[in-house]
């Protein structure tokens, strides 16, 4: 991933497409102190050698490879054994890279979606949470745990720590005939992108392989007549993509103006549980300082791209600069910062919880009187 600086032109005018987006910062409401303290931990679950998450991912996943199809299977049987009301789609593609020659190399983007069950195609607004998960060609062996193993493991965590709390809420509209409105039709799916490496070198046409394809495919996807949105690009509310995260001490940048209220609402979080000495690491800064910042940096090179050309809205979760064993063989397990991994668990949770509006369904535990 030799990501490169995008032109600062090409980011304003894809600023100024955003603000046709209707705004969302009215949707928040944020999640009482109970809540948060009931955030689960991932736990044992992200245990780098036998966790049922994160130790199956840590494995080589070069696309048309075992170790690939390995990773494949573990999602999916993930979600059907476990989130069984969430549904599976699969957009397969195929390309030459440089080091294939004439042979194509097979890409599979999975899409695990939990939309209410009263919508028809084309009328929930998805929030969207997003990682890559094909490693490098080179160097041989490389396993990429921040990139992007402990990222999509955090999704993972994510799916089924709200699932509950998706069914409640669902549970209760539909008693209450409450549907139809853009509140009561969010949902949120979840995209494992293929191909995000390059296979030589950091280009146009060797990268963002899987990304590329999904965003061309869903630009020319029209949903049935009378939808509320009119593809499925237009059905996400925010693309929130984790990259390269794992690495002790992360700074993470607000990258883009017209979603820094989002990175805002997240930092928020972040800034409350460790209030609440909730969370394990123990930075000098936080994992996402700039909630106050006036300007921006030029973004990053990634798979948001392809979507965010097209008008989507990004929430780009990247450290920068980026960790020290970014590329390197020394990117695996063993230099994973396990305190800093479950934290992010934790806030990406939370910060879905959120969106979602769940303190709609949340009971707040009745406060106990101690009389003197």
């Amino acid at each position: 991933m030799m990501r490169r600086l995008f032109d600062s032109i090409f980011f304003v005018i894809l600023c100024l497409q955003f603000l046709s987006w209707p705004t969302l910062v009215s949707a928040y409401k944020p999640l009482s102190d109970s809540f948060l303290k009931a955030v689960p931990s991932p736990g044992s679950d992200f245990d780098i050698d036998n966790g049922a998450l994160l130790a199956p991912i840590l494995i080589t996943r070069v696309p048309g490879t075992p170790g690939h199809s390995k990773v494949q299977h573990h999602f999916v049987n993930f979600f059907r054994s476990e989130l069984p009301k969430w549904t599976i789609e699969w957009q397969n593609s195929s390309s030459t890279t440089p080091v294939s020659g004439n042979v194509e190399v097979p890409f599979a983007n999975l899409i695990f979606k939990r939309e209410p069950p009263w919508v028809k195609p084309g009328q929930s607004n998805l929030l969207t949470l997003v990682a890559h998960y094909d490693s490098k060609y080179e160097p041989h062996g490389f396993i990429g745990a921040t990139d992007s193993a402990a990222p999509i493991a955090m999704l993972m965590h994510a799916a089924r720590s709200i699932d509950k709390y998706i069914t409640q809420m669902h549970d209760e509209m539909a008693k209450l005939g409450e549907r139809g409105t853009v509140k009561s039709n969010m949902g949120v799916q979840i995209l494992l992108l293929d191909g995000e490496e390059a296979f030589k070198d950091w280009t146009d046409t060797d990268s963002l392989y899987g990304s590329r394809s999904l965003a061309e495919t869903w630009s020319g996807t029209h949903n049935p007549a009378l939808s509320t949105y009119r593809s499925p690009l237009s059905q996400i509310s925010m693309f929130v993509l984790l990259d390269l995260l794992g690495s002790v001490s992360p700074i993470v940048p607000s990258y883009f103006l017209t979603t820094h209220w989002a990175y805002q609402n997240m930092a928020k979080i972040e800034e409350r549980m460790r209030e609440l000495d909730l969370l394990e690491s123990k930075p000098v800064d936080p994992f996402l300082p700039e909630s106050n910042r006036t300007n921006y940096p030029v973004g990053i090179s990634d798979d948001h791209l392809p979507f965010m050309a097209r008008g989507v809205p990004i929430l780009h979760i990247i450290p920068s600069p980026f960790p020290d064993v970014w590329h390197t063989m020394r990117d695996d397990g063993e230099h994973l910062d396990m305190p800093t991994v479950r934290d992010w668990a934790k806030i990406v949770t939370a910060f879905t919880l959120e969106w979602l509006e769940m303190m709609e369904i949340w009971d707040e535990p009745e406060e106990v009187v101690v009389l003197s």
